[in-house]
């Protein structure tokens, strides 16, 4: 029971409601622009993505260097039966993906672009999680997280809908792409010392906090900006204006990290929290706006 409990958490159930909220933005955009939802097609491809993003969370955690502890505590035996059930449990997730696949594409549901998104979906999962590539630990983890969920996610459920893709879906995703590794930079400042530590190459401690900022604050700022433009690119405000209900958020961890770059006292919890409300309320947001309209 308690590996299990430990493989919950290392599954990072707030990585899996990213992943869902993702899906469900593609959706929606696809039931805005009249494509009728199938509903085997997007309960099919809800839980492949949802098995994908637990299969990278724990092949992570399965390749990890042995010398670091999975959960504070743990024994070494503890640890090595821990990587293997994450290791288990994760292939496993890949095969039930690849058989979801399958059975789409036999019953000829699948179509090419779909199948390209799978693909890629799978290649992100190695390229993150698995040696010798494992770009988890060569500061490009965020970048990898952000596409698998905020890009991926919803451009599967798009194209298992409509075999295509369409430009109103890259205009919703593509800020939100920028707002979620804003937020996952921000989300690694707590543990900025401890991966110094451990010597793990996040994207923080890859480029160093003082160059990590102003990326952090042009992704925010680009953000909001693209959102706002909407109009000029053909769209209505009242779609995608309401993505910009969550500029408070924004604002607040700009405010926040320069904060604590100028020497004051760090408010970790208030940042992640913060960090993971603009992203899911972004999120949040935009799916009411599409599915409401």
């Amino acid at each position: 029971m308690l590996v299990l409990l430990r493989l919950v958490r290392l599954a990072r159930p707030l990585y899996l409601l990213l992943a869902v909220l993702g899906y469900m933005l593609g959706a929606g955009v696809a039931r805005y622009l009249a494509i009728s939802l199938e509903v085997h097609l997007f309960w099919a491809g809800l839980f492949a993505v949802l098995l994908a993003q637990i299969s990278m969370s724990l092949l992570a955690e399965a390749f990890r260097p042995f010398s670091e502890p999975l959960v504070p505590g743990e024994t070494l035996v503890e640890r090595r039966i821990q990587r293997e059930a994450a290791l288990y449990v994760s292939v496993a997730a890949l095969a039930a993906c690849g058989m979801i696949a399958t059975l789409l594409y036999t019953s000829g549901r699948l179509q090419p672009l779909a199948i390209l998104f799978m693909g890629l979906s799978l290649a992100v999962i190695l390229a993150y999680a698995v040696p010798p590539l494992r770009l988890l630990n060569r500061g490009f983890g965020e970048l990898l997280l952000v596409v698998q969920m905020v890009y991926l996610a919803p451009s599967t459920a798009f194209v298992l809908q409509s075999g295509e893709s369409h430009r109103l879906l890259n205009l919703a995703v593509l800020p939100l792409t920028f707002l979620a590794l804003a937020a996952l930079i921000a989300l690694a400042f707590p543990a900025y010392a401890e991966d110094l530590k451990y010597e793990r190459r996040t994207l923080l401690t890859r480029l160093g906090w003082e160059r990590v900022l102003p990326l952090h604050h042009a992704l925010v700022l680009g953000a909001y900006a693209i959102y706002a433009g909407a109009p000029l690119l053909g769209f209505s405000f009242r779609l995608l204006g309401p993505a910009l209900l969550s500029l408070p958020f924004g604002a607040a961890q700009v405010l926040l990290l320069r904060g604590i770059a100028g020497g004051g006292r760090p408010l970790w919890k208030l940042l992640t929290t913060n960090a993971m409300a603009l992203i899911g309320l972004t999120m949040y947001f935009l799916i009411i706006s599409f599915w409401m309209r």
